[in-house]
């Protein structure tokens, strides 16, 4: 233990230390058991090494005050000059080391779990952004028609030999128009399959349907949803019946009422009826003020 009455310039190679050392070294095993019970800082495997360290240069340096103090005056200032300089740059050395190993430490010392945690693994997948020249010569892209037909490969189409759209609009079945009776005939095509360009009971398309059925009453609508829509006028949903046409991007069908429709969906479906999924949709009315 160093003793206070020393002159400065003898504890200067170990002046910067000397009050760390002394605390540390007054540490008694019932105080580091309350430090460690109150922060669990003793827990961590790194305060224990930097306490231990700190300790260590602790007993290093009163070594080298004792051979200083032991020596003749004479030997005293050349054993100092040689050792102070050396003895300077260990010490600071490894007390910075010491101080910054311990200073470090809160993040973990507050979590001492996290030392015998097992850690997680992560299997990281890197694909390379490099591009691939290729040869396009030796493939094309899909139609939409081919598209189409492979979804409907394993479809099996009934066969028709009935009159076509155009033959109703020429003598029309039902020539008393009411929107009742549109839903009904409509209701008859139930499981047909939808076939791209269909506009008979041989396969429908969502505009196919449409036209099919009310060409029956004699009303003549193009084959596309959206000239169909352009045919009629949009009403509000309140005021939707059986019957009315259901108007969205690219697609329609007829209103089944209760927010729901009756259409040929797509390829590999078949006409049903279903709830109208999405909210993007309007109501238009054809053949009735």
């Amino acid at each position: 233990m160093f003793h206070t009455r020393h002159r400065a310039h003898r504890t200067a190679p170990y002046r910067l230390i000397f009050p760390v050392c002394v605390r540390l070294n007054k540490l008694n095993d019932g105080e580091v058991k309350r430090l460690g019970h109150r922060s669990k800082l003793l827990d961590n495997a790194f305060f224990r090494i930097g306490h231990t360290t700190a300790l260590a240069i602790g007993d290093v340096v009163r070594f080298i005050a004792r051979v200083i103090r032991g020596i003749r005056p004479t030997a005293r200032s050349a054993a100092r000059a040689m050792v102070s300089e050396n003895a300077r740059r260990v010490s600071v050395f490894a007390l910075v080391a010491a101080l910054v190993g311990t200073i470090a430490l809160p993040a973990y010392a507050f979590n001492p779990e996290i030392i015998n945690a097992t850690e997680a693994t992560q299997d990281v997948v890197v694909t390379s952004e490099t591009s691939v020249d290729v040869d396009q010569s030796q493939f094309r892209a899909s139609t939409f028609a081919e598209i189409q037909a492979a979804a409907s490969a394993n479809v099996v189409y009934p066969e028709y030999n009935g009159p076509s759209a155009e033959d109703y609009l020429k003598n029309p079945e039902y020539p008393d128009f009411s929107l009742d009776k549109v839903f009904e005939v409509a209701k008859q095509y139930i499981g047909v399959p939808y076939r791209y360009g269909g506009a008979t009971p041989a396969g429908f398309d969502c505009s196919g349907l449409v036209g099919f059925v009310y060409a029956q009453f004699g009303v003549a609508l193009p084959h596309s949803a959206s000239g169909q829509a352009a045919v009629g006028r949009p009403i509000r949903l309140a005021d939707a019946k059986p019957g009315d046409l259901v108007i969205m991007a690219g697609h329609d069908g007829i209103y089944a009422g209760n927010g729901k429709i009756l259409d040929a969906p797509a390829a590999g479906g078949y006409v049903s009826i279903r709830d109208i999924w999405t909210p993007h949709f309007y109501i238009v009315r054809i053949g009735i003020n």
